[in-house]
């Protein structure tokens, strides 16, 4: 079942109807904060009652499989339940700008992206949002949305909170960042990442399988892995490739990251103040080959 045959049963009003009531205790991701966000409390992410977003449109740079003709319709959301010292958008994960959306707006929003013609909608960072996320869809779809849909998260999740969009996302694209926790809370600020991305792309995987395309190439479910590379060997690649092949399938979709450059607060880390060499990156790829992966870009 897709989200539309969710919304048509009543089931999608039913999981965003208690995910808004377990705000009242937020546990979506693995900080488990436990505060009352109804009652305008904020935790580790600081995020409030509303879905709170800096910008939207059609993204032409993002994966090809993605982007297709239309481009991806991108829903950028402020903060994050990270704290990458090196975050390239820290204004919006950071900072938190952007304006606070009613679901009936959000749900427009989505409805506009699609009449652009967007070849999906792209919810970036919307970990912290779901509750908000489903409320907005639940109305959307009632009103004609029907185009794939992208969770494009930082792999911090918890398995609740997957539960909640089995049958709802069609597209997962997870930022894969470390295989170590010292790293993860150093960089990060969540020692426990390494386990947790780990268990959250196994049921990514098991929910929406490897990546299938349609006959232009576009992509309309699947597993899609980002991974950053990072200076120094940092981000652990061999770690996360190894298990990718191993515990998700070779025929993966991967896409090996090499834009990294230090950005935000990443001057205070000598290890960070560089982009990673040619070297590595050929090194990744490398890795890639060696663990039989076959999608590789």
């Amino acid at each position: 079942m897709r989200y539309t045959d969710l919304a048509k049963s009543g089931e999608l009003t039913s999981r965003a109807e208690k995910a808004v009531q377990d705000l009242g205790k937020c546990l979506l991701c693995p900080q488990a904060c436990g505060v009352d966000r109804t009652a305008g409390k904020t935790g580790f992410c600081r995020a409030g009652k509303l879905a709170r977003v800096s910008s939207y449109g059609p993204h032409f740079g993002e994966e090809a499989p993605l982007v297709g003709r239309g481009g991806s319709g991108t829903i950028f959301f402020a903060y994050c339940n990270l704290r990458c010292v090196f975050c390239q958008n820290y204004d919006i994960s950071h900072m938190g700008y952007g304006d606070n959306l009613e679901p009936q707006e959000l749900a427009e929003v989505m409805l506009a992206l699609q009449k652009r013609g967007c070849e999906n909608i792209n919810f970036v960072t919307p970990t912290h949002y779901v509750p908000q996320i489903l409320s907005a869809l639940s109305l959307a779809a009632k009103k004609g949305l029907t185009v794939p849909l992208v969770y494009n998260c930082g792999a911090y999740e918890c398995p609740e909170t997957l539960e909640l969009l089995d049958g709802v996302i069609d597209i997962y694209l997870p930022d894969t960042k470390y295989s170590d926790p010292g790293l993860a809370k150093k960089y990060s600020g969540v020692e426990n990442y390494p386990a947790s991305m780990f268990s959250s792309l196994k049921e990514m995987h098991r929910q929406v399988g490897t990546l299938q395309v349609d006959k232009r190439g576009v992509a309309v479910r699947g597993l899609m892995v980002r991974h950053l590379i990072m200076p120094g060997g940092l981000a652990g690649t061999e770690d996360v490739l190894r298990f990718i092949a191993a515990e998700l399938s070779p025929d993966t979709y991967i896409n090996l990251m090499g834009q990294y450059h230090p950005a935000f607060e990443a001057d205070k880390y000598p290890e960070l103040s560089r982009r990673p060499s040619g070297n590595e990156l050929a090194a990744a790829r490398a890795l890639a080959k060696k663990y039989g992966l076959t999608r590789v870009e």
